[in-house]
C-alpha cells in the first residue's frame, strides 16, 4: 500500500447466497483525491460503499481506509468516514441544528464542541441561515446540504458520497458541485463521489472508476474513457444557403437535418476524410467537430460489457 493511499482493495468481494454483487474489486486511491465511482443501477457500487464503511461485511478479500483494516476494526473506520447515501433518513420534527446535534452525538462529541461542530459544517455547507428550521420544511436541494453537513459534523478523513446531486434543478446541483470542489480543495479530503449524473463527474472528478456486473471495466481518466469507448465523434454543420443536402448518410449516420444545420455520426478514423469531402462538395458557413455526450459512451460502454458476459 503507498504511503498516501487512503483507500485501497484487495480482490474485495460480496456475495449473496449465488448472487455475486462485487468481485474482484482492486482500487487504490491518493488522499486529496475526488473521484467519481459509476455504474448502472446493480453494478455493485453502493454495496462497494457500504463495505468500505464498515457496514456491509465482505466475503471475500480485504478493504483499508486510512490504513485501517475495515474488516477487523469497522467502529473505527465508521469514524475515519462520512458517508451520504442516496436515500437518508430525514427526522421531520427535528431543527435543522437538532439533527445534526443528534449525529454528533452518535458520534460521541462533547457536548460543547459539538456546538462549535454544528456552527462550523452550517457556515461552510451556505446552510445556517437555516439552522432553526424544521426539517421536514425543506426542499429537496436544501435536504441535501444539510445532509452534507451531516456527514462533515464528525471531520472525517474519507467522504462517500452517493448521488449528492439526486433530483436537484440545475441551480442546486452547481451549488453542491461548488461546495465539493471548494471543500476538497482547501481540506485536502478525499471523496468517493457515485453519480448517474455525469455532469456531476465532469465537473468533479478526474479520474473514474467504472464498474459493471460487479468488477472494474475501466480506472482513469474521463478523456480516456471518450478515446478508448468513443469510437465516433459528431460533426455539426451550417450550410450557407440552408439546401440540406440528400447524400450525406454515405458519410456517416444523420442525427438531426433542420435546416440550415446537420449533424453526423462518423466513425473517429474517417473524421478527416469526411470533413474534407464535405467542404470540397457543399457550401458549408460553420462547421465543428465533437466528441458524444459522455453519457452516451458510458451506455454504449456498459451495452457491450453486457454482450460480453
Amino acid at each position: 500500500m503507498s504511503a498516501d493511499a487512503v483507500i485501497r482493495t484487495e480482490h474485495l468481494a460480496k456475495s449473496y447466497g449465488r448472487f455475486v454483487a462485487v468481485q474482484d474489486l482492486n482500487i487504490e486511491v491518493r488522499r486529496g483525491v475526488l473521484f467519481g465511482f459509476i455504474g448502472p443501477n446493480g453494478a455493485g457500487k453502493t454495496t462497494t460503499i457500504r463495505m468500505l464503511c464498515g457496514l456491509l461485511k465482505p466475503t471475500g478479500g480485504r478493504a483499508f481506509v486510512a490504513g485501517t483494516d475495515v474488516a477487523r476494526h469497522p467502529r473505527h473506520v465508521k469514524g475515519l468516514v462520512g458517508y451520504m447515501p442516496d436515500l437518508f433518513g430525514v427526522y421531520d420534527r427535528m431543527r435543522v441544528w437538532e439533527y445534526l446535534d443528534f449525529f454528533g452525538a452518535a458520534y460521541r462529541i462533547p457536548r460543547a464542541r459539538r456546538r462549535d461542530r454544528i456552527d462550523n459544517v452550517l457556515d461552510l455547507t451556505g446552510t445556517a441561515y437555516m439552522r432553526d428550521y424544521f426539517m421536514g420544511t425543506l426542499s429537496k436541494g436544501m435536504r441535501q446540504r444539510v445532509g452534507i453537513a451531516r456527514t462533515l459534523v464528525h471531520d472525517p478523513t474519507v467522504l462517500f458520497l452517493d448521488e449528492p446531486t439526486s433530483g436537484l434543478d440545475v441551480v442546486a446541483q452547481y451549488n453542491v458541485q461548488t461546495f465539493l470542489r471548494h471543500y476538497q480543495e482547501t481540506r485536502g479530503i478525499s471523496i468517493l463521489l457515485t453519480s448517474h449524473y455525469m455532469k456531476d463527474v465532469a465537473a468533479l472528478c478526474r479520474r473514474v472508476v467504472v464498474i459493471s456486473l460487479g468488477r472494474i471495466i475501466y480506472d482513469g481518466s474521463l478523456s480516456g474513457i471518450i478515446d478508448r469507448f468513443g469510437g465516433h465523434k459528431v460533426i455539426s454543420l451550417q450550410m450557407i444557403d440552408g439546401q440540406m443536402p440528400g447524400d450525406m448518410a454515405r458519410y456517416g449516420e444523420v442525427l438531426s437535418a433542420e435546416p440550415p444545420r446537420m449533424k453526423l455520426r462518423v466513425e473517429r478514423s474517417v473524421v478527416p476524410q469526411v470533413l474534407g469531402e464535405i467542404l470540397a462538395s457543399y457550401a458549408v458557413a460553420d462547421v465543428s467537430v465533437e466528441d458524444p455526450p459522455l453519457e452516451q459512451v458510458i451506455a454504449e460502454m456498459f451495452t457491450a460489457n453486457r454482450n460480453e458476459e
